[in-house]
């Protein structure tokens, strides 16, 4: 779609953006060290990726209602994803049989895993099922049906007829946003019922979000964060979602450079 890829420090500005919603020029050009010049340059490229766009003085994050492209979401919180991704993999053994669902996190979860061995996939996203078959070990089945041209998911009565066919070892899935509640939220009812026929078809869940999704509005509901197994996250959950998974017993790993803390 674009033909530069955008810098460490320009995705990093996303991410700032996003986190922050409105940032100046004069206020990035501080907190890199550099020229304005410089930022405007890095605030077109990120603005070029639809990742914000330009206001006077600087540069804001898009309407959060709305989810953004596929392309830019694989871009944003790219390290904590493959954080999660990694420590995911490490919970995961080989000869397992998973469920994926769409999203950005659950396929950078696939990525960490193609190293395994012998791993059954069930999937409605084409990324993901193209990305596990260049493991020849794997064994790959995806739904059929009307493919998402954007996401490149297949939804409606193919992917619930197939997602309730078989019972998995895990079942791996994101989120648009998690409310204060711990309602888990999406942009569109199919992604919801593709999701809790994941969970309800799965031994165990594993909930894959960076802590973005905590901060982010969405408006279709659908479970809850506590009905997770596991939740791997790159950061802690602010204290009401920690009070929740303690309470349903819910296990939270926190993977990347603040799990050591």
């Amino acid at each position: 779609m674009h033909d530069m890829q955008l810098s460490e420090r320009q995705v990093e500005i996303a991410e700032l953006v996003r986190e922050h919603g409105f940032l100046t020029v004069e206020k990035l050009a501080g907190h890199f060290g550099l020229t304005t010049q410089t930022i405007r340059r890095d605030l077109n490229a990120v603005c070029d990726h639809n990742l914000a766009r330009r206001r006077h003085g600087g540069i804001e994050s898009s309407t959060r209602s709305e989810n953004i492209a596929y392309e830019s979401r694989q871009i944003l919180a790219r390290r904590a994803k493959q954080a999660i991704g990694q420590e995911v993999a490490r919970h995961i053994a080989n000869g397992s049989s998973l469920a994926f669902s769409i999203g950005t996190t659950p396929q950078v979860v696939a990525e960490a895993l193609l190293k395994h061995d012998s791993l059954r996939v069930f999937t409605n996203n084409l990324n993901i099922a193209m990305l596990c078959c260049s493991n020849l070990s794997f064994e790959v089945n995806i739904a059929g049906g009307r493919l998402r041209n954007t996401d490149r998911d297949i939804l409606g009565k193919g992917m619930e007829s197939f997602l309730s066919s078989y019972m998995v070892d895990i079942g791996i899935f994101g989120v648009a946003g998690v409310a204060e509640d711990g309602t888990l939220l999406d942009f569109y009812e199919e992604e919801v019922r593709a999701r809790n026929l994941i969970r309800e078809n799965s031994r165990e869940t594993f909930l894959v979000l960076d802590h973005t999704k905590f901060e982010r509005a969405a408006h279709v509901r659908g479970g809850s964060v506590g009905e997770a197994t596991k939740v791997f996250c790159n950061a802690r959950p602010p204290e009401n979602i920690l009070k929740i998974l303690a309470a349903s017993g819910t296990e939270l790993i926190v993977c990347g450079e603040e799990a050591v803390a």
